[in-house]
């Protein structure tokens, strides 16, 4: 089968893998029918994080079950499936307790590869959920945004408490900080402030449900937000970029009392303790259990309540997969649809 692989920084290739098969009886092997480029496949193509030998990209993904091993009950041949960027049994009191992505036995399904025809899934039953039917073609862009950004958006925004009467601040305009915007809306909050210096992603973030946009970054983002908030800052902030500036800037536009939500993948972050220890501020955020959101957030789009496909703003076939990385590295592309 054809799948990415990725050599080194700015080196993506599409080769011919080996097929992947059922190893453990609680596997599944599905036909890949979307995946994408995250951006924290973009950490090891820009060198910022180090790739140890040749590495098997993906880990979004929507497919059609292919085969399933002995010990699979829920998960059937023919079903169309979204799963989450971590395998997980969904049964240890860590899954019950809503956190998926620190299940005692998950496995990364990055380590398949899930830029590819076949993708093996561990832990099938825990890890899939299937949808209703065979999906329209036009829903299959937001199944597949389910399977990690829109997932992760919507964590950030449960983390940060976004809800009723709150202002939200959003840090970081790629996909993940532009769904975690829609992610605020449908939680019912009053004002959600995206900040974004590009207008194309601004446009996006107000079609979603953004009520206001920030330009400016750091400190002088940091006084804007108060500045719109009476001096208080945000109730909820969404930090989603990883970085120590978009961090150091979630924690200072929020208000004393408020919540930060952090979901960007942390690279030489580190937080002042004393500071953090008089700002008065919640902080709660990691690898987001997607796998605890699945089953709403596939009933929002099956249901067409929510479109967050219109993140992809490019689609290319698989065999394209190193221009779609470039786009996103020049950020030409807010997030390229891979089709197998």
């Amino acid at each position: 089968m054809r799948g990415v692989v990725m050599y080194a920084p700015g080196d993506v290739r599409v080769e011919e893998r080996d097929v992947p098969r059922i190893v453990e009886p609680s596997d599944a092997v599905i036909r890949v029918a979307a995946a994408c480029v995250c951006g924290s496949d973009l950490w090891p193509y820009r060198g910022i994080e180090r790739l140890k030998g040749p590495r098997p990209m993906g880990h979004e993904y929507v497919g059609v079950v292919e085969q399933v091993g002995d010990e699979v009950r829920d998960i059937h041949v023919g079903d169309f499936v979204v799963g989450s960027f971590f395998a997980s049994d969904n049964t240890c009191e860590i899954c019950r307790a809503g956190y998926q992505t620190h299940c005692v036995n998950r496995k990364p399904i990055a380590a398949g590869g899930a830029q590819s025809e076949l993708l093996r899934v561990p832990l099938a039953d825990g890890t899939l959920v299937a949808t209703p039917g065979p999906p329209d073609a036009d829903l299959v862009p937001s199944l597949l945004a389910a399977s990690d950004v829109l997932g992760t958006g919507w964590f950030a925004a449960v983390a940060a408490e976004a809800g009723p009467g709150k202002t939200v601040a959003v840090v970081g305009d790629g996909a993940v900080g532009l769904l975690a915007v829609l992610a605020a809306r449908r939680l019912g909050a009053e004002r959600v402030i995206a900040m974004s210096r590009h207008a194309d992603r601004q446009k996006l973030a107000l079609d979603f449900g953004a009520t206001d946009i920030v330009v400016e970054r750091g400190d002088e983002g940091v006084a804007r937000i108060k500045e719109l908030t009476g001096g208080y800052g945000a109730h909820s902030v969404v930090e989603a970029v990883g970085t120590q500036e978009s961090m150091t800037q979630a924690i200072r536009a929020t208000r004393p009392g408020g919540h930060v939500g952090y979901v960007g993948v942390a690279h030489d972050v580190s937080l002042n303790g004393t500071e953090l220890f008089f700002s008065g501020v919640h902080l709660h955020g990691g690898p987001a259990p997607v796998r605890r959101f699945l089953p709403e957030l596939i009933d929002l789009i099956w249901t067409r309540a929510i479109d967050p496909g219109k993140v992809f703003d490019r689609a290319v076939p698989l065999d394209q997969a190193a221009e779609a990385y470039r786009a996103m590295d020049e950020r030409s592309a807010v997030k390229v649809l891979l089709r197998p």
